[in-house]
């Protein structure tokens, strides 16, 4: 295959690499396809002093990159600001005068085809008159005011207004990027339709892009040394546990479901697995039944070793990437309707929804009194991924998006 010649400036909030967490999956995947088609310039930054090492991994797949440091402490007093204004505070979080310089000496050099946005942070350094000449094309990825409003409606005041305000200044600056750029894609129809529905939103320009899985790496008959106890009954969630949507599904698993399961099973152990746990996920580890991981080496034992996963997401906007990866391990999942939301298999039949705490633990217990009709579940899930969420043919909608006449 000839070497691209197309250029391409993409854009990015978190570095994408490696893909380990649900942003950087789908941000590393677009980047993977697309270098096979255009001679990639990546701007991004990078909030974990641990992900400097990995930039040398993404010269296979860009021209050229630039990564900004971002600290997020330092970065949330910059946006406070922002309050007294109309503007969201998620712009001035991620506005950066190193990036910004990178990026217009960039455009000086080279006569970029196209323009890709990965979330709408990022857009503030492509917009106006003088980028309006060039493709542009954004990933929201999610309708992200939607978590945000969901976030204020469990909080009390002052985080409560603070939150709903965010909500409404985001919309309102992601209407703006919509309208200047050519498209607007986001991770599933569900997504693509709640946004073309706003008011002042022409919905002949927004699409969508499914999320994918590495069906090959999540591979349910390789050989995985088991990482639990002989007689446990896992179950097993995976996640960034520093993310509070996480934080507050697995709490709220431990502390009212799980108790329910356990009364009929009660070596039925709920395994929280995945990075930066925060203190409030740390302390469920005092519960019975609870082990707290950490960051582990490889999830893939815990997958495959597992009875059964469980995404009782109660706040959650997008495709759960979590749940797409335990299809493709074969693992019957339980998931709640805000988990479930936007992936396309069929409820209760490919995966099981429940939403209220006893329809959650019946279905639990459900699939641990019966471990064939696990398998089943497991297996008819597979199957689903395989023919519905396999990256490549998620992402052949981006090329037209990005060739596609001015």
């Amino acid at each position: 295959m000839a070497a691209p010649q197309k250029k391409l400036l993409y854009l990015v909030h978190r570095i994408p690499y490696p893909p380990n967490k649900g942003d950087k999956i789908r941000s590393f995947n677009i980047l993977k396809y697309l270098s096979q088609h255009f001679q990639v310039y990546l701007g991004t930054f990078i909030d974990d002093a641990h992900d400097w090492r990995y930039l040398k991994d993404l010269e296979t797949y860009c021209q050229d990159c630039y990564a900004a440091p971002l600290k997020p402490l330092q970065a949330k007093f910059r946006s406070l600001p922002a309050l007294l204004g109309r503007g969201p505070m998620t712009t001035s979080y991620y506005n950066n005068a190193g990036l910004r310089s990178w990026i217009g000496s960039q455009k000086d050099q080279h006569d970029f085809d196209a323009v890709l946005v990965f979330s709408s942070a990022m857009a503030q350094y492509v917009m106006g008159h003088e980028w309006a000449h060039k493709h542009r094309v954004i990933d929201f990825v999610d309708v992200d005011s939607d978590k945000w409003l969901q976030y204020a409606a469990t909080k009390p005041w002052p985080m409560n207004w603070i939150y709903r305000r965010e909500a409404n200044t985001l919309l309102e600056f992601d209407k703006r990027v919509a309208d200047e750029f050519e498209a607007s894609l986001f991770v599933s129809a569900k997504e693509a339709e709640l946004f073309a529905a706003m008011p002042g939103v022409d919905g002949a320009k927004v699409g969508h892009a499914n999320n994918g899985v590495d069906i090959d790496y999540f591979n349910p008959d390789a050989d995985y040394a088991n990482p639990y106890g002989e007689d446990e009954q896992v179950i097993v969630f995976t996640g960034a546990m520093d993310y509070w949507a996480n934080a507050d599904a697995v709490s709220w698993f431990a502390k009212e479901v799980l108790p329910e399961v356990r009364k009929q099973h009660p070596v039925a152990m709920f395994y929280i697995v995945g990075s930066r746990p925060s203190r409030q996920v740390q302390e469920l580890a005092a519960l019975p039944g609870i082990a707290v991981t950490g960051a582990v080496k490889e999830i893939l034992p815990y997958l495959a070793h597992a009875r059964l996963v469980v995404a009782p997401m109660r706040i959650a906007r997008g495709v759960q990437n979590k749940v797409l990866e335990a299809m493709a391990m074969a693992k019957a999942v339980v998931v709640t309707p805000q988990g479930f939301d936007g992936i396309t298999a069929e409820a209760n039949n490919e995966v099981m929804v429940a939403e209220s705490t006893q329809a959650f633990a019946n279905a639990v217990t459900e699939l641990l009194d019966q471990p064939d009709k696990a398998a089943q579940l497991g297996q008819v899930a597979r199957n689903h991924v395989e023919h519905a969420y396999a990256w490549d043919n998620s992402l052949q909608v981006l090329l037209p998006k990005l060739e596609g006449p001015l």
